[in-house]
């Protein structure tokens, strides 16, 4: 039997925070490990039990934000999720750029909430559909803030960048499945979520572009 999902939840709102770890909890393959109500006892406890994934609301006292990017910062292996109230573009991509890879609105249902949580940890990233489009046209803009290539790569899951790697080989979505034991429509979305990250229209380019990186390290 597969150890359970582990999870940080943080949010100021005791409330909201308790309803959220009871309806994660009533998954068998998800537990809840710690709780805080601020951003600093957020990253002290992501320190201390190294979670698997870590729920922070923005506006907690000490900016979910910076929470994220202290964590991002830490030798640990917790992958953030940003779940909040905030649609403004700008926390939006301050949390994506900083590492966060999931941001979900608090509106989000409890199944889905899980669901979520499951496919971050798998290494797929999240953001509520509502904001998807948003985030497209906010990269386009041009005052939008423009990351070299290294910091694009620097965007890339561990998974992700494990599956550029075999492309830039040459391996198709196939071969990469069987390599890696994934399914093949998997292995699709991985690839659709790299394509965005690295701002390439096709595997080509995003072989290419990886190439040029890796050669100046």
């Amino acid at each position: 039997m597969k150890a359970p999902i582990q999870i940080i939840v943080a949010d100021d709102h005791p409330l909201y925070r308790s309803g959220v770890v009871k309806s994660l909890e009533e998954a068998p393959d998800l537990q809840v490990i710690g709780e805080a109500d601020n951003a600093e006892k957020a990253v002290a406890l992501v320190e201390k039990t190294n979670a698997d994934i870590a729920l922070l609301d923005i506006s907690m006292p000490g900016n979910g934000i910076d929470a994220a990017g202290k964590i991002a910062e830490l030798d640990v292996k917790t992958k953030v999720i940003m779940l909040t109230v905030s649609e403004h573009d700008k926390d939006i991509m301050q949390a994506l750029e900083i590492g966060a890879l999931g941001y979900v609105l608090k509106g989000v249902g409890s199944d889905e909430l899980i669901s979520i949580i499951r496919s971050v940890h798998a290494g797929l990233s999240y953001v509520s559909p509502s904001l998807a489009a948003r985030v497209l046209i906010a990269m386009k803009k041009p005052d939008a803030v423009e990351l070299t290539p290294n910091q694009l790569m620097a965007t890339l899951t561990k998974r992700e960048e494990e599956i550029l790697v075999l492309v830039s080989d040459g391996l198709s979505n196939k071969e990469v499945g069987l390599k890696l034991e994934l399914q093949e429509k998997t292995v699709k979305h991985y690839m659709t979520n790299i394509l965005q990250k690295l701002q390439v229209r096709n595997r080509v380019e995003a072989a290419v572009k990886a190439k040029d990186i890796w050669r100046q390290k």
